[in-house]
């Protein structure tokens, strides 16, 4: 039978953490969330499991950590007081030194994900990451790629990491370069790696049901078979694929050789894609005898034997030098898109995923953008500027074509705000890898009183980032926590809530001048 357990709430306390997909959500434990809030980790019936990452454990800024090794369901209910948290499965609940959320993080870093002392390659930090999938869905070329790259040189954007997305290669599982839309791989990467764009490549943990590789792999055994003992093939947003069996070692050892004959042509990396827990079922057999969550954890620690790697999608493995992205995202203004991004950074962070990146500026669903569909300049924009200052930012449609030169110089001097923040954001990433904390932290993790602020964030303890959320803004109401700050703008110290005016090139960003005074802020309190 599963153990179930309530835990009476403490006045006023917020509770963060489970899957990235519910940030919008969090913090739990408002009132308003209690009667229709009931979700789970991990578990294959949870509706937005797989959209992103997730982890089993919970933080509260009253310094508590709810934490499991394997998936439990929590929900809040009335109950007595200020409520309480209601927990389904094996679960711990530990209680910090100290009763605030940065107390409470630390102590679950220590326990349920240490940090590995490691961060991924520092070039998915210092250039805007460019990926060609919604430029050129299922449909790049050699040409298309190069093309790509040298309007955005020619519009005056810095080189960064190149992601080749899907359909490179002849089918799912042959990974190797398609001769027709690629004639000569090694020459464009030579070209891409001379212009300083280091190329990833897109991979999923899929094999297309036919062909040579599905009949030597399914030989073999290395595919994931289903409870009836035949190999399974599952349906996914591409179609119908058999799943490669990462439980199995023979079955990293062959996809390992496969990525290494790429890394040899040039390849500096790849977009691990798919994974998601909603591709398997409990009773699927694999060699390891995996459940759901542990093919998901299998393929993200495929993926940390190389440094230029990204993930969309993960079970556990907060701590580790992995590069997490949003899921894909509409086009929108609304929680499902724009709206979305804060609070699901804040959520990837507090999970113990301080490697982040927001979805594809301007969204990365592909169905928001139907041939011939106008493009909104002025939420591109916007998103390029909430997007530009979280630790990584990757376009994929193309700035130089699709904005004019009004807009397109407000994204550029987004990314300008950004290479000035550059060197806070790398020596934070460093940080993360020694310390496991995040690098864009909500107002609560240093400030009490602060934890429904989810349209602004922290850039370590130093920095406010308030980006304009709404369309056609002429003000932004800003939340300031205690103490002095800079407004990078004006140059004039602010305290308290102030109303600023923006324009269609602000970014609002607040420097903490005081940090000295706070003695909450450890080790290095002007940047920590």
């Amino acid at each position: 039978m599963t153990a179930s357990r309530s835990i009476p709430l403490l006045p006023g306390e917020r509770w963060w953490g489970g899957a990235v997909a519910d940030g919008g959500r969090m913090p739990f434990g408002r009132r308003a969330h209690r009667r229709d809030l009931a979700v789970n980790v991990g578990l294959v019936d949870d509706p937005t499991e797989g959209a992103n990452q997730a982890a089993p454990v919970l933080v509260s800024d009253r310094g508590r950590v709810v934490g499991s090794d394997r998936p439990f369901a929590f929900s809040f209910g009335d109950g007595d007081g200020d409520g309480e948290l209601r927990l389904t499965g094996d679960v711990s609940l530990q209680q910090a030194a100290e009763g605030s959320l940065r107390a409470a993080f630390r102590l679950a870093a220590q326990t349920h994900f240490p940090p590995s002392g490691a961060m991924p390659a520092r070039e998915l930090f210092t250039g805007p990451q460019v990926n060609t999938w919604i430029e050129a869905p299922y449909a790049p070329t050699q040409q298309s790629v190069l093309d790509y790259v040298h309007r955005l040189i020619g519009a005056g954007f810095p080189p960064g990491v190149l992601m080749i997305d899907d359909s490179w290669s002849p089918g799912y599982g042959d990974w190797t370069f398609d001769p027709v839309r690629f004639p000569d791989p090694r020459a464009m990467l030579d070209e891409l790696r001379s212009l300083g764009f280091p190329v990833m490549l897109w991979i999923v943990p899929f094999i297309s049901p036919d062909g040579t590789v599905f009949r030597d792999l399914e030989e073999r055994r290395l595919l994931l078979r289903d409870a009836s003992g035949e190999t399974a093939v599952r349906r996914w947003w591409n179609g119908y694929s058999a799943v490669l069996d990462l439980t199995n070692p023979a079955a990293t050892a062959w996809l390992t050789a496969r990525l290494d004959e790429l890394m040899d042509l040039g390849v500096a990396g790849f977009k691990f894609d798919g994974g998601d827990v909603r591709d398997f079922r409990t009773g699927d057999v694999s060699y390891g005898g995996a459940a759901p969550v542990d093919h998901t954890e299998a393929w993200g620690r495929f993926g940390l034997q190389y440094p230029f790697n990204e993930f969309r999608a993960g079970w556990r493995l907060g701590g580790q030098p992995l590069a997490q992205r949003l899921h894909d995202k509409p086009a929108s203004w609304d929680d499902r898109g724009l709206g979305s991004l804060i609070p699901e950074g804040i959520a990837q962070g507090l999970i113990g995923h301080a490697f982040t990146c927001a979805d594809m500026v301007g969204g990365g669903e592909l169905g928001s953008f139907a041939p011939g569909a106008v493009v909104d300049q002025e939420l591109f924009v916007r998103y390029a500027q909430c997007a530009a200052l979280f630790p990584m930012v990757q376009f994929s449609m193309s700035p130089a074509r699709v904005l004019d030169a009004e807009h397109l110089q407000a994204v550029q001097t987004a990314l300008m705000i950004r290479e000035g923040l550059l060197p806070t954001i790398l020596e934070l990433a460093e940080h993360a890898a020694r310390s496991g904390e995040p690098i864009l932290r909500p107002l609560a993790y240093h400030f009490d009183g602060f934890a429904d602020v989810t349209d602004q964030f922290l850039i370590g303890a130093s920095v406010l980032v308030a980006p304009v959320l709404e369309p056609g803004a002429t003000t932004r109401l800003v939340r300031l926590p205690p103490g002095l700050w800079r407004d990078a703008r004006t140059a004039e110290t602010v305290s308290g809530d102030v109303e600023i005016e923006v324009d269609l090139a602000s970014l609002p960003v607040f420097t903490r001048m005081d940090l000295h005074q706070h003695s909450a802020l450890h080790e290095r309190p002007d940047l920590h």
